[in-house]
């Protein structure tokens, strides 16, 4: 029985490499919506639930966010097609 060194290799790289993306996309978007709306510069600042929507990177983040959350789910939706198929 021989054993394709090569073959291994590249599978393992590329399951590293897949593997660490999915998760750095990921926790993108959990700290992406982790992130609070900045104050608006020269007011008081004040609590986050006092803060009206739409101020500050929360949009932005949040949209950010659902994107890498997208892409990891069509990430993970190629991987079962690829292993169904």
């Amino acid at each position: 029985m021989d054993i394709d060194w090569a073959a291994l290799g590249t599978v393992f790289g590329v399951s590293l490499v897949a593997t660490v993306g999915l998760v750095g996309l990921f926790t993108l978007g959990v700290v992406g919506l982790a992130r609070k709306p900045v104050p608006e510069p020269g007011t008081a600042t004040a609590p986050a639930a006092a803060t009206p929507a739409g101020t500050g990177r929360a949009p932005a983040a949040r949209a950010g966010s659902y994107a890498c959350f997208a892409l990891c789910a069509a990430a993970v939706a190629y991987g079962i097609y690829l292993i169904v198929a």
